[in-house]
């Protein structure tokens, strides 16, 4: 009896738990796809503004946005791209990590198509806040015409806002967030409802018959609008690199239960709204509440694009912590804002950088009607990669033939093809803007990664073999250093060679500790590691050990704490006897030594930007040596 008893508090326990990752997913996963009704359809409309939409072009436009819900985020990211984790992390870096590591062919295009969409996401973290903060605060023109000069002050104050609080972590407020969209997707869901009787002819837009009628008559101006109607799934990308947040039943739960019904009846009660009422296609959206309820709804409006920007940002600090651990970008203060969940994090850097470019892009477009002219190719383009990403990890890490793998995901890349070729016709009307964004992102994580294997290279032609210094410094003659107490921390990334800051100290201070060791830290292909895993120690004299330390790329890199863990296996560690010795380089600039002049410059310009080994590894500031020196790239 009492067993059933506790069986049955464990299962209520974890249907609770379940709940609150549903909430969660909600809120968090879904914040930005949530928000996309706001512009989405009026935008899509935009084209026919001088000439007018018929009726069966109404029905034709819901019906591409409904199965393009449906195809690409329904299919391609709920159902599938959920499954393809890497350890239960999603995301374009994630997938790349396991690639580099299971695939042998291919590695430059993999590498460089990573890159791309990893540059492409940060691109559509700048613009979404920015569209869709402008978007919800401009509803405030239909409470009263008088409050249009203010949309721009008040998006920027809400935008600034947003972003100084991020250092406090999205603990505090993670929440309410689940909460408050769940009421934003059930207004949508309801409001739409209530205009479906407006003419229920817009039911049809089900049948996909009404989409593939409307693209083969539309001619040129049906690809125009297909890039309007992109619009619709903006945040499919971010919904897979926050399954690692979440779990992958949460979030299709969450989409199956809610987010899907409520996007399809706001769509088809925006559609009922046009056909009834043409003149309400200047914002279906707005326009289908009565006006006693537009400024709750405006205000309810705002708090959803906000905690969809806030979605966004936090994609954006978890792929910069992914792409420095896999050495895409320098080592920045990475601040972990919660005890229990490694998943929230403030990268200060990374904020400043976001801040910066959005604020730019609302000053430089104005309003949302501009900015979505500058959307929907970071996102095409971002979904085409990890679409060619998914081709390869599905035939290495799940065995599909060729043949099988081409067959279920041709269909979608020659969908998406076709939608970011509709999106790069708006390159001279702003679509530039994501592609100069991504590009430049690109430039510095291609550069930092050259950069730092050219150090590497370097470093090797001068390297002393470990073992043969081992075994030189052991043997007792009258020029041996003499040994101090204590234990000295060498670090270095090739574990094989005499670390050069070990050099340094034996030549310019003359001494020896009494136990000395070399450490190389390594990041794993995987989100985390276990502590059982975390460390392999190699005695290679009685003075010298060799420990390698091994993270995984979502884990925090405490080499203090790793370093106790050590001795479990009988390594002596005892923090305040122990000194941590690191080098320090000046890099100088010679275009003739390894990368272009342009790059060297670059790359030094982002080196300088590094936060200190100590820090990032959380050394004790009163146990760390460094030793300078001087090094030409």
């Amino acid at each position: 009896m009492a067993t059933s008893v506790t069986q049955e508090a464990s299962h209520d326990r974890d249907k609770s738990r379940f709940g609150m990752l549903v909430l969660g997913a909600v809120g968090v996963v879904y914040g930005d796809i949530g928000t996309s009704p706001l512009y989405a359809f009026r935008e899509a409309l935009r084209p026919f503004a001088h000439d007018g939409i018929s009726h069966d072009e109404v029905i034709g436009l819901i019906s591409l946005m409904l199965w393009t819900l449906t195809l690409i985020v329904t299919v391609k990211y709920v159902l599938f791209l959920l499954r393809a984790d890497n350890d239960g992390e999603g995301g374009t870096l994630s997938l790349l990590a396991l690639l580099m590591k299971k695939s042998e062919a291919h590695t430059t295009v993999l590498f460089f198509a990573g890159l791309i969409g990893a540059a492409l996401f940060i691109g559509d973290a700048m613009i979404t806040p920015a569209l869709s903060v402008l978007s919800a605060v401009e509803g405030l023109k239909l409470v009263t015409p008088a409050l249009s000069d203010y949309v721009l002050p008040i998006s920027t104050t809400i935008l600034l806002a947003l972003f100084l609080v991020q250092s406090k972590g999205t603990a505090a407020v993670s929440n309410l967030f689940g909460p408050i969209t769940v009421l934003w997707f059930v207004v949508m869901g309801a409001g739409g409802l209530a205009h479906i009787a407006d003419d229920p002819s817009i039911l049809n837009a089900v049948n996909p018959i009404y989409a593939v009628y409307f693209l083969t008559h539309a001619g040129f101006v049906g690809l125009i609008v297909l890039g309007a109607v992109f619009l619709t799934v903006t945040g499919a990308e971010a919904l897979y690199a926050d399954l690692g947040h979440f779990g992958r039943r949460p979030i299709q739960a969450a989409w199956f239960a809610l987010v899907f019904p409520s996007l399809a009846l706001n769509y088809l009660g925006q559609g009922a709204l046009v056909l009834a009422n043409p003149a309400a296609s200047s914002d279906p959206f707005y326009l289908m509440f009565p006006k006693w309820a537009l400024l709750p709804v405006v205000i309810l409006a705002t708090a959803a694009t906000i905690i969809a920007s806030q979605a966004v940002i936090t994609g954006a600090f978890s792929l910069a912590r992914q792409a420095i651990h896999l050495g895409f970008l320098p080592r920045l203060e990475i601040r972990f804002t919660s005890e229990s969940n490694t998943g929230q994090i403030y990268v200060p850097d990374v904020n400043t950088v976001l801040l910066a470019g959005i604020l730019a892009l609302i000053f430089a477009f104005g309003d949302s009607e501009s900015l979505a002219t500058a959307y929907g190719i970071s996102v095409t383009g971002a979904m085409v990669v990890t679409t060619l990403l998914a081709f390869q990890f599905v035939r290495v890490a799940w065995g599909w033939s060729t043949f099988a793998a081409v067959g279920f995901l041709m269909p979608l890349f020659i969908l998406e093809c076709i939608f970011l070729c509709a999106n790069l016709l708006k390159i001279h009307d702003g679509g530039y803007v994501p592609i100069l964004i991504a590009a430049t992102i690109m430039t510095l994580m291609w550069t930092w990664r050259k950069g730092t294997l050219v150090l590497r290279e370097k470093a090797t032609r001068t390297n002393v073999p470990l073992d043969a210094f081992v075994a030189s410094i052991e043997r007792k003659s009258e020029h041996a250093p003499a040994q101090v107490p204590g234990t000295a921390v060498f670090l270095t990334s090739v574990p094989d060679k005499a670390p050069g800051v070990l050099l340094h100290n034996i030549k310019h201070n003359r001494v020896l500790h009494a136990q000395n060791v070399i450490l190389t830290i390594r990041t794993a292909s995987v989100p985390f590691v276990r502590e059982s895993e975390r460390f392999t120690i190699t005695e290679l004299s009685e003075r010298f050990t060799r420990i390698e330390l091994t993270f995984g790329f979502m884990d925090p890199q405490n080499v203090s704490k790793a370093l106790a863990l050590c001795k479990k296996a009988g390594f002596k560690f005892e923090i305040m006897s122990t000194s941590f010795f690191l080098g320090r380089r000046k890099l100088i600039a010679d275009p003739n030594s390894g990368l272009p002049a342009w790059q060297d410059k670059l790359f030094i310009a982002m080196a300088s930007t590094a936060i200190d080994p100590a820090d990032y590894f959380s050394l004790p500031p009163n146990r760390v040596v460094e030793l300078g020196e001087q090094v030409v790239i």
